[in-house]
């Protein structure tokens, strides 16, 4: 096969990751949303939840969808419900219609998710898996540091931050053609088909227990941050929410950027020393921003949040996608029911924020996260 025949069929795949990036939206959205209906931070964290709830509801089923109908038709349904789901807030914006369409953005993300994965293995190697992975990831990066530029360019200049909402739309519609006209072949799966416990059973496996809380545990961090970010900086700087949402533009920059050069480094380094070394810096960062209160110094520890956790998803995912190669569309069904961790936890913040009057109560639960991923670095296999 010709390097361009592969690159026109690995291009369409990782623009993907683009789209999977709109549901980072949540997090400025929440703001937003709180602000416009005069909300708590228990309540108003509600609209991750609607997103990230379907993972855990949907994913294993999305799993055994895909051993029927095939990966690349999979992605393609979940492009048009996040497609349904972007024009929704056009239409009506109420609380109870917001959180419908999140509910819907995040059905369609948790398709997405489950099946662009392991369609990214179609079209590359395996030795090049967490590579390509993590390109994704910095794709997906890209959208969601623009998801709150576009959101604050919009409420300034257009009078009305929802106006993202009809680019993302468009964005999407693009994507799902350029992926449907694209031949991907597809191995058809062989064998008996696996069932909803079959899938779950592959969580006794101790090592896909691990991957599974990690992947849990680093969207827990990755919303939480996404969500507490604007907050946290207006409670201790002061600032308005337009200038304190470029916080988590701020934090999605750091991400794009270390994916980027992760991508790099994780096709010569070893995962499990980047994986350490990274959470060793993110939970010192962590502990820092807890006891900050100049700007400048608690952006600069966004930065260092963003850069070092930037490459976990891929580093985890890849490494439970390696551990049965043969049951690749059931774990990624099961590690992407791990993003349900997004709804969990910005909940525990939001309520740990309410209780203690303080945004630093929702970070030092993200302190807790983050020395699990530690742990679970120093569990990976050596390589």
């Amino acid at each position: 096969m010709k390097q361009e025949t592969s690159m026109s069929k690995v291009l369409p795949v990782l623009f993907g990751f683009f789209i999977m990036g709109f549901v980072d939206v949540v997090g400025i959205a929440t703001s937003y949303v709180k602000k416009d209906f005069g909300l708590t931070d228990t309540l108003s964290n509600l609209l991750p939840m609607m997103v990230f709830l379907w993972f855990f509801v949907l994913s294993v089923p999305t799993g055994l969808l895909m051993n029927k109908i095939g990966r690349k038709k999979t992605v393609v349904i979940s492009m048009v419900i996040t497609f349904l789901a972007m024009l929704i807030p056009l239409l009506v914006y109420k609380f109870s219609v917001i959180l419908f369409a999140f509910a819907l953005l995040g059905i369609g993300n948790t398709i997405l998710q489950v099946s662009l994965n392991p369609l990214l293995t179609n079209v590359v190697r395996g030795d090049r898996l967490t590579s390509s992975l993590t390109w994704g990831q910095f794709i997906k990066a890209i959208a969601s540091f623009l998801g709150p530029i576009i959101a604050g360019f919009a409420a300034a200049s257009l009078g009305n931050w929802k106006m993202l909402f009809p680019i993302f739309a468009l964005i999407t519609l693009l994507s799902s053609l350029w992926l449907y006209f694209t031949p991907i072949h597809e191995e058809p799966v062989t064998g008996k088909t696996s069932s909803f416990w079959d899938c779950l059973k592959l969580l006794g496996d101790k090592s896909i227990l691990l991957l599974f809380l990690g992947i849990f545990l680093v969207v827990g961090v990755d919303v939480g941050l996404n969500t507490t970010i604007p907050k946290f900086l207006m409670e201790r700087c002061g600032i308005v929410l337009a200038q304190a949402g470029l916080g988590t533009s701020l934090y999605f920059a750091a991400r794009t950027t270390g994916a980027f050069i992760g991508a790099i480094l994780l096709a010569k380094l070893s995962p499990r020393k980047f994986f350490i070394v990274s959470m060793v810096i993110a939970i010192a960062a962590m502990a820092c921003a807890l006891f900050l209160s100049n700007l400048w110094t608690l952006l600069a520890m966004i930065f260092v949040l963003g850069f070092t956790v930037a490459n976990v998803f891929s580093i985890v995912f890849s490494a439970a996608l390696q551990k049965k190669p043969e049951r690749a569309n059931e774990i990624s069904g099961l590690m992407i029911m791990g993003v349900s961790g997004g709804a969990l936890f910005p909940w525990l913040m939001g309520a740990a924020s309410d209780i203690y009057h303080s945004q630093g109560a929702a970070f030092a639960v993200l302190l807790c996260l983050l020395c699990y991923l530690l742990f679970l670095a120093f569990r990976l296999k050596k390589s």
